[in-house]
C-alpha cells in the first residue's frame, strides 16, 4: 500500500496488479484520499457542469440486453417512436431556456428505422437550433448504423458530421469483455467493435466519451481490463473527453432476480479506481441521475471533477429503477458543488469554459 500510494504521489502510471489492489481495498478513506490528489493535479478545484436536454429516440430495440429495462418490441404497450416533428418540438422547447448547450441524443436500435432517419434527425436539429451541440448516438448505435446502411462505421460517421453531430456519448461499453457480452448482451456491438467505433470517430475529430456499466456478472479482473482498454485507446488518439461510472439499477430487468443494486461504497470506490487507473483522461463524471444527488456530490471528494448536467427527462436509468429525478435546476447543482468546497464552471459539451461561479 505505502509503495501504491508513492506511485500515485508521483504521478507514476498503475499497473493492472495495482489497479486489483486498489480494488480489492475496503479502506475508502484512504482511495478517496488518492484520488483527490490525483484529480487535483489535473483539474484543481474546477467542477464542471452543462444546461443539456436529452432526447431519447425510441425504446424500440432489437438488442434485448439483460440487463436493460428500457427496450421493448414494437408491439409492446410501452413501445415509443418519436418522429422528426416530435423531436424538433421538444428541442425546440428545451431551447426556450437560452443558457441550453447541448441535446444529448440516444435511442435504442429500431429495426424498421434506416440509417436516413438519424442522419435527417441531426440535419433538422442543426438546421433549427446552429447553437446548439448535438452529442448523439454510442458506439453500438454506430455500428449498428453501418449494419443496417451497408456503409462502413467511417462512412457512418462522416455523413452523421457533415449534418452536423458535434460529439459522441460514451454508452454501450457496458464491459469490455466478450465473455460478458455474450452472456447479457450478444445481439449488440462487440468490444473490439465498440473500441474501433471510438477510435474512428476520433480520427475524424469527433470527441467521445466513455463509460464503465458495473455491479452485474463482471468479474473484478474485468472491470480492471475494461479501464486499461480505455486507457490504451486514449493513449493512442486522446479523443474521450470524459469517463462515466454507471451502477447498474436492476429493476425491471432479467437480472433483476438475482442481483441487487451495488452500495454506495462501492459507487465511491469506482470512482476513485478510475480517476487513479485513467491518468490519461481529464474528466471522471459522477452521473447523478443514476448515482443520485447525494452519492454525486460525495464522489467530488473521491477523484470526479464533473456531475454532469440539468439533463431533463432522462428515461433509460429510470426504467431500470432509478428514483432520481429527471431534472436538476441550474440552481441546485451550483449548491451541490459548492457544499462540496469546489467551485462550479459551466462548460460547453467540448469542455470549453462558459462561466466560473467564483
Amino acid at each position: 500500500m505505502d509503495k501504491l500510494e508513492a506511485k500515485i504521489r508521483a504521478g507514476i502510471r498503475l499497473t493492472r496488479n495495482d489497479g486489483l489492489t486498489l480494488l480489492a481495498s475496503n479502506d475508502i478513506g484512504w482511495l478517496g484520499y488518492l484520488a483527490d490528489i490525483a484529480r487535483q493535479r489535473i483539474s484543481g478545484n474546477y467542477v464542471y457542469f452543462n444546461v443539456n436536454r436529452h432526447i431519447n429516440l425510441t425504446n424500440v430495440c432489437t438488442a434485448k440486453c439483460k440487463f436493460c429495462a428500457f427496450g421493448c418490441d414494437s408491439d409492446s404497450a410501452h413501445a415509443y417512436a418519436m418522429t422528426k416533428e416530435q423531436v424538433l418540438t421538444v428541442a425546440a422547447k428545451a431551447a426556450e431556456d437560452k443558457r441550453l448547450a447541448e441535446l444529448h441524443i440516444v435511442s435504442g436500435l429500431h429495426p424498421d428505422w434506416p440509417f436516413e432517419y438519424y442522419v435527417d434527425i441531426i440535419s433538422a436539429l442543426h438546421t433549427a437550433l446552429p447553437h446548439i451541440h448535438l452529442k448523439a448516438f454510442t458506439c453500438v448505435e454506430i455500428c449498428y448504423f453501418a449494419k443496417i446502411s451497408g456503409q462502413s462505421i467511417t462512412g457512418v460517421l462522416q455523413r452523421l458530421k457533415a449534418a452536423g453531430l458535434g460529439s459522441m456519448p460514451g454508452g454501450g461499453a457496458e464491459i469490455l469483455s466478450d465473455r460478458v457480452r455474450r452472456e447479457v448482451c450478444p445481439n449488440k456491438a462487440s468490444a473490439a467493435e465498440w473500441l474501433d467505433a471510438a477510435r474512428v470517430a476520433h480520427k475524424l475529430d469527433i470527441r467521445t466519451n466513455a463509460s464503465i456499466l458495473y455491479g452485474h456478472i463482471e468479474t473484478p479482473e474485468e472491470r480492471i481490463d475494461h479501464l486499461l482498454a480505455l486507457r490504451t485507446l486514449q493513449d493512442e488518439t486522446k479523443g474521450f473527453q470524459t469517463f462515466i461510472g454507471l451502477p447498474f439499477h436492476p429493476a425491471n430487468t432479467r437480472l433483476s432476480e438475482s442481483i441487487s443494486r451495488v452500495p454506495a461504497w462501492e459507487d465511491l470506490k469506482m470512482v476513485a479506481i478510475a480517476r487513479l487507473m485513467l491518468d490519461n483522461f481529464n474528466n471522471i463524471k459522477a452521473y447523478w441521475v443514476m448515482l443520485n444527488p447525494q452519492i454525486a456530490q460525495l464522489a467530488l471528494g473521491f477523484g470526479a471533477n464533473d456531475i454532469d448536467g440539468t439533463v431533463s427527462e432522462e428515461k433509460i436509468s429510470h426504467a431500470a429503477g432509478a428514483k432520481t429525478s429527471q431534472l436538476l435546476s441550474t440552481e441546485t447543482i451550483l449548491t451541490l458543488i459548492r457544499q462540496a468546497g469546489r467551485i462550479p464552471v459551466e462548460r460547453d459539451s467540448l469542455y470549453n469554459i462558459i462561466n466560473i461561479y467564483e
